[in-house]
């Protein structure tokens, strides 16, 4: 005989309580034991419903800033260069509605990015609207080097299905394939990358993706200052491989320092402005507890750290990366799903960004949904449907975070809307019965329905 779900009996499904388990499974099992006429188990002390979120939100409020009386999501926005000589954008994006900046050290310099801080301070202070700045860390960014131009002047290199290539430790300039003679052997392809030291870590079998998962390949043979790999997907028509585009390594265990020299010689200069910190491929606890020494020898300790999960190594090592940011201070979580995406598979990233939100809910851990968010309507000003929908599911999230574009301004005043009108339907995973009043008249509803 079938087994009868226990929302029949009036128990919880346990489907909703991240923020609160031991508590509601031992609700659960008090129910049980006075439905069955037995004892009832000890109670043990645990975090209560209404305690595990009072923890989220404190903690989010100490990371994130305090949230707005109209939503709890805050909005995070990447400054565009611009940002460090035009204060009036920074000023209009503040008061369209961003609760916190972000400085991507990966691009511009110091100079550039103590202006952005400068704007987004006085914006703050004309506006009396708050604003952190999180300074996010470049990391060891494994990206293809320079390519020599081709005839046309394009430094590209084209590839199909089944063509091989040579990637290489020095950093030579990259160049096509081609026949030195003509009755000489091909000459492969070739290309460096910026990371040589990654190269050490690959064995034959291993999948290599190149831009952002746009082209794949297996490696055929293996050394410290080559490998050799086979194209295994491109478009149907061919491809273009150019410099400075991302390299995955999904299945490889990259034995690399999360804080590279770049980052080492720019802690000392977002120390003096920074609110929070983000540690880029943090795939060990000793990769934060690096970073939270660093901090405290610049008189630091005070800045919260964000654990930008981008690969799947990072993602399986999430447990230990919380329990080891909650003993050092103010932490949240980044769900870079750019990078998470190449590296787990498309297919299972709505399923792994759901089990990083569950985690951090169950850890009293501040989230931020990232990457492209809204991002055709940042660029060309006109959102996707899909884009629509993917926003609204990140009020699940402490924050969401945009990437730039030309029209910033008004994706910020658009998320701003698309949040409050979800704030009154979701609290992160818990449906609200709020009343529809869409059907009851003709008159549509100032605030939706």
């Amino acid at each position: 005989m079938a087994s009868r779900p226990s929302t029949e009996y009036g128990l919880s499904s346990l489907g909703r309580c991240e923020a609160h388990v031991a508590a509601t499974v031992e609700a659960v099992q008090r129910a049980v034991a006075s439905l069955r006429g037995v004892p009832a188990p000890a109670e043990r002390e645990s975090a209560g419903v209404r305690e595990g979120l009072a923890v989220l939100s404190a903690r989010a409020g100490e990371l994130l800033g305090s949230p707005r009386a109209d939503r709890a999501t805050r909005i995070m926005v990447t400054l565009p260069s611009e940002a460090a000589t035009d204060a009036g954008l920074v000023r209009a994006m503040v008061a369209a509605g961003m609760d916190c900046a972000r400085i991507n050290t990966a691009h511009d310099d110091a100079a550039a990015w103590q202006r952005m801080a400068a704007n987004v301070r006085r914006a703050a202070s004309d506006l009396a609207r708050p604003c952190r700045i999180l300074a996010d860390l470049a990391g060891p960014k494994l990206r293809t080097g320079a390519i020599e131009a081709g005839k046309n002047g394009r430094e590209r290199i084209p590839v199909e299905r089944g063509d091989r290539l040579v990637i290489t430790a020095d950093d030579t300039p990259g160049v096509r394939a081609a026949r030195p003679s003509p009755d000489g052997p091909v000459r492969l392809a070739r290309i460096p990358c910026t990371l040589p030291a990654a190269l050490s870590y690959l064995r034959v079998g291993d999948p290599i993706w190149f831009d952002d998962g746009r082209i794949g390949s297996v490696v055929e043979k293996a050394s410290a200052s080559e490998v050799l790999v086979v194209i295994t997907q491109v478009r149907a028509k061919g491809d273009r491989l150019r410099s400075q585009k991302g390299i995955n390594m999904p299945e490889t265990a990259i034995e690399i320092p999360a804080l590279g020299p770049d980052d080492l010689s720019a802690l000392p200069v977002i120390a003096h402005f920074a609110d929070l910190v983000g540690l880029s491929f943090a795939q060990a606890p000793e990769d934060v507890l690096d970073l939270r020494f660093r901090l405290e020898a610049l008189d630091a300790a005070h800045i919260g750290t964000v654990l930008k999960i981008e690969t799947a190594r990072g993602f399986e090592a999430l447990p230990e990366l919380l329990l080891v940011g909650l003993e050092g201070g103010s932490v949240g979580v980044m769900i870079a799903r750019g990078d998470l995406a190449v590296e787990i598979g498309y297919a299972r990233l709505a399923e792994v960004q759901e089990k990083i939100l569950w985690l951090c809910e169950a850890a009293h851990v501040p989230s931020i949904w990232a990457t492209e968010v809204l991002d055709t309507l940042a660029r060309e000003g006109r959102p996707t449907r899909a884009e629509i929908t993917d926003s609204g599911a990140g009020v699940r999230a402490e924050c969401v975070m945009l990437n730039k574009g030309p029209e910033i301004v008004a994706t910020i005043e658009a998320l701003d809307d698309i949040l409050q009108r979800m704030a009154s339907h979701h609290d992160k995973k818990t449906s609200l019965l709020r009343e529809l009043r869409s059907w009851r008249s003709a008159e549509p509803e100032a605030n939706g329905a």
